[in-house]
């Protein structure tokens, strides 16, 4: 003969357990707190983020105009003569701006790679803060790739060589050379090719922080170029420091 057992269950009685159902799914005061001022704090970073935008002009020192000249003038005096160039652009660059209003970097034999959009070439970073920068970027090799969305506008004059730049739904290719500047308005994305050899002076003006990612993506998804980052990081966070230390945002 078979003994059935039944196992015994306890269970807490129903009144007890109401409670705690309601507990659990009752909405605690602290946690709609975190909402209201998580929207709060989003919305003040918005309004501050506006209010700066609106007013960041008055933080320039450079101007594309006469940049666009000193290049001119460089092409003029060096054709094809990079080291030539370089040397002409920052002399008058440094006797244009004094110390006391921006900083420059005088070591032109600082330059390092730069990987970004899938175009590869070196660069000379002369000027960097938050809502400028200025280098010298290009290859003898050419190269080619995706421009970037920036949240400034760039401007690329070209010192020897040509640059070729595209947009979908042009049949033509845009060309330019020696003495040639380039304008990319913020936002604006275009292919861009620096044929068989090309080295610009760039300037771009607006927010420049935001525009760091762009340069690292390469490194840590394709080339794993540390050495190159952290010589990169050290050298845009020295200038960018050094200029705030004097008052230029």
């Amino acid at each position: 003969m078979v003994k059935k057992t039944t196992k015994a269950t306890s269970a807490a009685p129903q009144g007890a357990a109401d409670v705690i159902l309601q507990e659990e799914t009752r909405p605690t005061v602290g946690r709609y707190m975190y909402f209201v001022i998580g929207y709060f704090f989003l919305a003040f970073c918005w309004q501050m983020a506006k209010v700066a935008d609106a007013v960041k002009d008055r933080w320039y020192v450079f101007d594309p105009e006469s940049l666009h000249q000193v290049a001119q003038a460089a092409v003029a005096a060096a054709p094809g003569d990079m080291p030539a160039i370089v040397d002409f652009i920052y002399g008058n660059l440094s006797a244009t701006y004094p110390p006391s209003q921006i900083r420059l970097n005088p070591d032109n034999t600082e330059w390092m790679f730069n990987n970004a959009g899938g175009a590869m070439g070196a660069m000379y970073l002369i000027h960097a803060s938050i809502t400028e920068y200025l280098i010298i970027f290009g290859t003898p090799l050419g190269t080619e790739g995706h421009s970037g969305v920036h949240t400034a506008d760039d401007y690329f004059n070209i010192l020897v060589g040509e640059q070729w730049a595209f947009q979908p739904g042009s049949y033509e290719k845009e060309v330019y050379g020696p003495g040639d500047v380039h304008h990319l308005p913020r936002g604006m994305v275009k292919q861009y090719k620096m044929h068989e050899g090309c080295f610009a002076l760039e300037y771009a003006r607006g927010w420049i922080p935001p525009m760091l990612p762009f340069g690292y993506a390469d490194t840590f998804f394709s080339t794993l170029d540390f050495f190159t980052l952290w010589k990169t990081s050290v050298t845009t966070g020295r200038e960018m420091i050094g200029n705030l230390l004097i008052g230029k945002i």
